[in-house]
């Protein structure tokens, strides 16, 4: 119980860091980019932060929903991204709180701040003597439309996610690959356990 207890407290601490950082430079990279640029150009900020949250949100439920056994008949054949699939594959709860907690609550976070940035900048651009009152109006537009585009894209990516979730997270996994073995950026994901990967794959 104890070591479930502690395993468990060492991966929030972790996770809690990595949001903290990734939080910081998510919000600076999109402080930066939206400052200085015309109106339009935040907009299509703002929409590609909540598209990156959706994209997360569908690796995370593909990765609890996939069956691990198609990528063994895969990685017996040596197919690049199968390995790293099945570490997705047996991290699925991790990678599912990495894609959709972390990830996902920080574009909801980064793209609210950046909305408001951008309601600023059609105030200032489009509200002449009454400013106030034309932002008061695009405020609720412009968040009603965001909200309604990340709610709406979410469930309709984790109906995608669900169905096609071996075709996706094969995908990442040749993205995962790309990055280990072209880049050499080794372990992105936790080794799986050998003994039982051999076990699994002796008898496809």
């Amino acid at each position: 119980m104890n070591k479930v207890l502690n395993k468990s407290l060492k991966w929030s601490t972790g996770i809690a860091v990595i949001t903290l950082v990734l939080a910081a430079i998510f919000s600076i990279v999109s402080t930066l980019m939206i400052e200085g640029v015309a109106w339009a150009v935040g907009v299509l900020i703002v929409f590609l932060i909540v598209l990156i949250g959706i994209v997360f949100d569908i690796i995370g439920v593909a990765a609890t929903a996939v069956d691990e056994v198609p990528f063994h008949a895969m990685a017996s054949e040596r197919v690049n991204g199968s390995r790293q699939a099945i570490k997705i594959c047996r991290n699925a709860d991790r990678v599912a709180s990495f894609c959709n907690d972390v990830i996902g609550d920080i574009s909801g976070i980064i793209s609210g701040t950046a909305s408001a940035a951008v309601i600023v900048q059609l105030a200032r651009t489009f509200g002449g003597d009454d400013a106030s009152a034309f932002q008061y109006t695009v405020s609720i537009v412009f968040t009603s439309v965001i909200a309604a585009l990340t709610v709406g894209g979410k469930a309709l990516g984790k109906s995608f996610a669900i169905h096609f979730s071996t075709s996706i997270i094969f995908q990442v996994g040749r993205v995962i690959y790309f990055f280990e073995e072209k880049l050499k950026l080794k372990k992105l994901m936790p080794q799986p356990a050998s003994s039982k990967y051999k076990r699994n794959t002796k008898g496809k």
